[in-house]
């Protein structure tokens, strides 16, 4: 019997750069720029083609390139920078369950990613999502009526099969105090073939309220293809909202912020949070002062409608919501 290829997303995932010296070929990186990568045995690299595509040749400094691409610079230990920053450890109600602000739960669905971000807050969580029924998660999410949301991260959540999805979801929706589900997810900005017609028609059959909440950093990341997709998303009457995290040499430029606002309310996606770097152990290369992200916040508003100005917010720990940052 002839096997049934898998969905086009599949194929393209298997396709990411995942040998750092495969991706240093492909950037026609010189010798001198190579002695600053290092290979990672945990927390590898992972990059999409497409993603990979849109970096300048020959250089390190691209706000794509730095993202993704692990370097010496991950190496430097700084004070106040941890394994887990935002206190994830102590809201854990299950192996795959947080419970952190009131109304909402967040399952981590899957250990699994389109890619590896190089300041991920998660990249030292200790996953063990092997099991993919969710039984004891269900039955806590269940046993407390208060529950109205359930935030689908990980991991990235579109890194589950759509039967393995669809299970899951079908089982939050005959929970009659679950009304709305929240996809966290990079998929779309590296893989929007994720979204694709069967994905679409399984949301489309199931009786929840879908919010998708995407992350892109920088508005190179996101091209005609990537917007088509979420545009797809949204004709379904899925509200698609965009967060992203202040990053030195990404995006810590009013031009580049402004240009990425505008962009992404062109086409009905709504700014959602500008997240104060996470102080996670590895990233403190990244991280910009509060004062200078306060300014350009500011600069921001001046420019642009009040609807396409970012939250600014930082996560402390033990908070009952992420802390605005004014």
């Amino acid at each position: 019997m002839s096997q049934v290829a898998p969905p086009v997303w599949r194929q393209i995932l298997r396709q990411n750069f995942v040998d750092i010296g495969k991706l240093a070929d492909f950037l026609e990186l010189t010798p001198q720029q190579r002695e600053q990568l290092v290979a990672r045995s945990r927390f590898a690299l992972n990059l999409p083609r497409r993603l990979a595509s849109k970096i300048a040749k020959g250089t390190l400094d691209d706000p794509i390139l730095k993202q993704f691409i692990p370097t010496s610079a991950e190496n430097v230990s700084a004070a106040g920078f941890l394994n887990d920053p935002v206190g994830d450890s102590p809201c854990r109600k299950a192996n795959k369950l947080l419970h952190k602000y009131q109304g909402r739960m967040l399952l981590v669905a899957t250990s699994a990613c389109a890619m590896h971000c190089r300041y991920c807050f998660r990249q030292h969580f200790d996953y063990e999502v092997v099991d993919k029924t969710f039984e004891n998660e269900l039955q806590l999410i269940a046993s407390d009526p208060t529950i109205n949301e359930v935030i689908l991260s990980g991991g990235d959540p579109l890194s589950l099969d759509d039967r393995h999805l669809e299970s899951l979801l079908r089982q939050i929706a005959s929970i009659p105090h679950v009304r709305k589900v929240r996809f966290h997810t990079r998929y779309p900005v590296g893989i929007p073939e994720r979204l694709d017609a069967a994905f679409r028609a399984m949301l489309s059959s199931i009786p929840l309220q879908f919010w998708f909440v995407i992350h892109a950093n920088h508005p190179r990341e996101l091209d005609s293809e990537v917007l088509a997709a979420l545009k797809s998303i949204q004709c379904l009457g899925i509200p698609v909202l965009n967060q992203w995290v202040l990053l030195r040499g990404v995006n810590d430029d009013i031009d580049v912020l402004t240009e990425l606002c505008q962009l992404i309310i062109d086409h009905g996606i709504l700014p959602y949070y500008l997240h104060q770097l996470d102080r996670v152990q590895g990233a403190a290369h990244f991280e910009v002062s509060e004062e200078r992200g306060q300014a350009l916040v500011e600069a921001l508003a001046s420019r642009l409608p009040g609807y396409a100005v970012p939250r600014y917010v930082k996560e402390i720990p033990g908070m009952s919501s992420k802390t605005l940052i004014v």
